[in-house]
This record gives C-alpha cells, structure tokens and sequence, in this order.
C-alpha cells in the first residue's frame, strides 16, 4: 500500500526547525535510491505511535520516508507491519514471513524495544535479532535498522530506573548496529542525536516520541542514506 504525501499545513515549527527536513528536499535528496518496494517492521515506534505537536506534522517518520520515496518513483509500493507492544521474538514471528512474501528491495526495522524495556540476555536479544535480519538480507532487500532515542538520560525516567535502562538501550544499539552492518545494512544512529536526550522530543506517556521526535528521526533517516549513496 503506497501514501500520499500530505500538504504541509500548520507546521512553521518543523519548517524553521534546524534538525528537520522539508519533505520536498527529503525526496529530491532520496530520488537516486533504487528502491521500489518497501517493508516497515517493528512494535510502536515504526508503528507510529506519538503525540500530536503544534507546528509539526501528525506524520510518523515511517509514514514520512514512505511518502518522500513514493513522491518520485511511479508504482512504488509500501506496507508497513509494525504493531505496537510487541518483543522481538512477536516481530520476527508474526512479520517475518508477510514482509519476505511482499518481495520489498528495502526494509525499515525498528526491534527490541520492548524487550530492553523489561531486561535481556544480550546474546539471546543478538541471536533473536539476527533471526529476523538475516533471512530479510539473504533476500536481496537492503536492511534499514532504527536506532531509539536515548529515553533514559532525558530526565524523564525516575533515578532508580534510569542507569539500567540506560545500559540496556546502549547494548541494544550496539546489537542492532553491529548486526545491520554485518548484514550489509545500513543502522541509522538516532541513539546519538543531538537531541536524542531532550525531553521535548518525547510524548506525554514518557515513552515514544511526539510528533517532533518523528520529524527529527525522519531527517535523520534522510540525511544517513543521502551520505551512503
């Protein structure tokens, strides 16, 4: 299923925002990427859950990567598989098999979230990612991983908490980067954005991003792949 790109309308904010990018200049940035066919894994965050903003789109930054490639490529095809809440092992089980069937020349995953939420087993967490990376790469599809913003040093998770999140959400990141490359993707590293700390990034449940983060996530995502190809 393939989106329309939406009419900028209320969004001054985003539009003088230093960290984000016009979706016209994102697509003319993407136009040379020979992709045609995408698949969007994952729980919440590629889902597109958020809080709305004022002076920002209400626009995911999965919505907006497939907005901006299907702005210049005739019949591009989309479908996004992301379902919230879910921990790595639901992903890999329930979207593995419908993403390889969709046949995509490119894959946006964003897993493990949830589990670095709750505690992992490090090689556990990397042998489960890697059952869902790999058969996507073997595939001929370029592996797009998502780093997550860095929740645990913004101030917004209680003390006692925070430290041990913080480790777990580096480890992820390491994890998921580490395996992106082996696999000759591409890991996007958001986890180390300037504002990847900045409370104002995040919606009111303290947990995913507001319409901001997404807008900032997707320049990210734009300005990663404009440098690698």
């Amino acid at each position: 299923m393939t989106s329309r790109p939406q009419t900028p309308v209320g969004i001054a904010a985003e539009s003088s925002d230093p960290y984000c990018v016009a979706a016209d200049a994102a697509a003319e940035l993407l136009r040379d990427l020979p992709w045609h066919r995408l698949a969007v894994l994952g729980d919440s965050v590629t889902a597109g859950v958020m809080d709305p903003l004022p002076g920002y789109l209400h626009r995911s930054f999965a919505d907006r990567f497939t907005d901006a490639l299907a702005a210049t490529r005739p019949g591009f095809a989309a479908v996004n598989l992301a379902e919230p809440h879910l921990l790595l092992h639901e992903i890999r089980d329930q979207q593995l098999i419908p993403a390889l069937e969709f046949e995509p020349d490119v894959v946006m995953v964003s897993a493990g979230g949830n589990d670095a939420f709750r505690g992992f087993d490090a090689e556990a967490l990397r042998a489960d990612l890697a059952s869902l990376l790999t058969p996507l790469a073997e595939s001929g599809a370029l592996v797009i991983t998502i780093g997550l913003f860095d929740l645990a040093r913004s101030g917004l998770v209680p003390p006692e908490h925070a430290e041990g999140m913080a480790r777990r959400f580096d480890d992820l990141d390491r994890i998921t980067a580490d395996l992106a490359h082996r696999l000759g993707g591409i890991h996007v590293d958001t986890h180390h954005h300037p504002l990847a700390a900045d409370p104002d990034i995040y919606a009111a449940d303290r947990v995913h991003a507001n319409a901001r983060g997404h807008a900032v996530a997707f320049a990210a995502i734009t300005t990663t792949l404009a440098q690698r190809f």
